[in-house]
């Protein structure tokens, strides 16, 4: 299959995931639904990497004593915490303004490499991650006056910053097999959001929703995974990160489409300011790649390389 057409159908299952995890919470808390979506994920991914056996997509080291602190931290902040403040935000957000809002991930990675692991950040990369953040606060003020408050946005930004913290901590085990990692923070994750969540409602579920929450999440997280690593053989990563980069726009239409939501002029306006940073982080991490070789990148929110500057 042509790798454009495998990396734009990972963009729109992961981009539809938002919208449509939007329409299961009326039956289930967020932190189960948070759970079930990552269970669904990891265990497509699990079935995935079984399968596929000596033909794996993707090989990488075995996982020693010394990863499994930043494991811990990838499953705690990108796996338990990250999918529930997102459950939580758009619990009390339209779904086209989570989805832009989830750009924020970007800023907040290129934020914590800077500042906590010592990369160096061009002024390309500054402007470009200026642009999603005043962007996003536009869209987080027209919250405030039409949304009922800036809550939601405000947990969304900071799942995004879950996100943002695992994209660094996975980094340092990048070099393990993308896919057997993803399945594990899956499995863990969706069981203890699962659980907890099952806990904090005093056991209460909507079964009816339990198979379509199981089917998102492998579709949205696991299947979007699978078909971004096959764009990656075909395109490389440069050019598989710059087609997964309309995933929240994809978001946003869908969300416009299927939800009725407004198009207003912050929307319109956000929309904008988040395309044009994307524009130049995504050209940042071309003009990275062509001076440094093919890069490995990952896919969001699952292990594997850092999605700037990580080397294959």
């Amino acid at each position: 299959m042509n790798g454009i057409v495998l990396a734009l159908a990972a963009a729109a299952l992961f981009g539809a995931g938002t919208p449509a995890a939007k329409a299961l919470l009326a039956g289930f808390p967020p932190q189960t639904l948070a759970g079930l979506l990552y269970l669904g994920a990891g265990a497509g991914l699990a079935i995935i990497r079984v399968a596929a056996g000596a033909r794996r997509v993707e090989t990488g080291r075995s996982l020693d004593r010394r990863d499994l602190p930043w494991l811990a931290g990838a499953i705690a902040t990108g796996g338990m915490l990250g999918p529930l403040l997102l459950m939580l935000g758009l619990s009390r957000t339209p779904a086209a303004g989570a989805s832009l809002l989830l750009n924020m991930e970007a800023v907040w990675t290129g934020l914590l490499a800077a500042l906590l692991f010592g990369e160096r950040v061009t002024g390309r990369v500054w402007a470009g991650m200026g642009l999603i953040w005043v962007a996003s606060a536009a869209l987080s003020w027209e919250g405030r006056l039409a949304w009922g408050g800036a809550a939601g946005p405000l947990l969304v930004a900071l799942a995004a910053l879950c996100w943002g913290a695992d994209n660094n901590l996975t980094r340092r085990i990048a070099g393990g097999d993308a896919l057997l990692l993803a399945a594990l923070k899956g499995l863990v994750a969706g069981a203890v959001n699962t659980g907890l969540g099952l806990w904090w409602s005093g056991g209460r579920l909507d079964t009816a929703r339990i198979l379509p929450a199981l089917a998102l999440g492998f579709l949205s997280y696991g299947l979007s995974l699978w078909l971004y690593i096959l764009a990656l053989r075909a395109l490389g990563a440069a050019r598989t990160a710059a087609w997964f980069g309309l995933a929240p726009f994809a978001g946003a239409v869908v969300a416009v489409a299927v939800w009725r939501e407004p198009v207003t002029a912050g929307l319109v306006t956000a929309a904008a300011g988040m395309a044009g940073g994307a524009w130049l982080l995504l050209g940042e991490r071309h003009r990275h790649a062509h001076a440094h070789g093919r890069l490995v990148h990952r896919h969001p929110h699952w292990p594997g390389h850092h999605p700037d500057h990580a080397h294959g």
